[in-house]
């Protein structure tokens, strides 16, 4: 289900943008790394989910609509985790940091499932 795997998509991608705004607290950039990190396990999540809503019969523009929201609310959660944890205490952000970091490789561990359901079901 198309809408399903956008849904997983928007909870994985709110603790993974408060991490990009944390990070800029911390260093003043946002590291390649974790863009990457973010990238990479959001991108086959998401072709399945639009290929999905196209087979469901979506228009192209429920689906861009779609992720155009998740993008903004991805946006305003780096914002969010920017302001809300500036001066909080280095443990409360390795916390906020660790629990990124295990949505970001469950997402990866999925990903990697799905591709090897996918590659399983050509041969």
């Amino acid at each position: 289900n198309g809408m399903a795997l956008a849904l997983g998509v928007l909870l994985d991608g709110i603790p993974e943008s408060v991490v990009i705004g944390v990070s800029l607290i911390e260093g003043g950039k946002v590291g390649i790394v974790a863009v990457a990190a973010v990238f990479l396990s959001n991108l086959p999540e998401g072709l399945s989910s639009a290929s999905g809503m196209r087979h469901e019969g979506k228009s192209a523009l429920y689906t861009f609509s779609l992720w155009a929201g998740i993008a903004l609310i991805a946006g305003v959660s780096s914002l969010i985790g920017y302001v809300a944890f500036a001066g909080v205490e280095p443990g409360v952000v390795a916390f906020v940091q660790a629990l990124a970091a295990g949505a970001i490789l469950a997402m990866i561990a999925v990903a990697g499932f799905l591709t090897a359901f996918v590659l399983s079901k050509m041969a």
